[in-house]
């Protein structure tokens, strides 16, 4: 899969950054805390898994969170392993 071509769309009625794959969908929960951008669980559905989908919202997700001055709070395991390869975002980052 070309995750140049991955649509994330950010649901912010619903709290996710969301891609459609299908009838299915992936999808990254967070909650807003004060300045703080609490992001609490990841999800690709299986058959969709090592497409590099989980990436590329998280990658939008950070983006956002750091164009709208949030901290980064990374409950959510892959968020955590995500920031913990990519340094650029660890300045922002508590409680990873």
């Amino acid at each position: 899969m070309d995750t140049d071509k991955i649509e994330v769309k950010h649901n912010i009625e619903a709290t996710q950054f969301q891609v459609q794959l299908g009838d299915q969908m992936a999808f990254i929960d967070y909650d807003i805390a004060g300045n703080n951008m609490v992001f609490k669980h990841t999800e690709v559905p299986r058959e969709f898994e090592g497409q590099g989908i989980a990436g590329k919202m998280a990658k939008v997700a950070l983006d956002y969170a750091l164009e709208k001055g949030h901290r980064i709070h990374a409950f959510c395991p892959y968020i955590k392993s995500y920031v913990e390869r990519h340094p650029e975002y660890q300045p922002y980052t508590w409680g990873y």
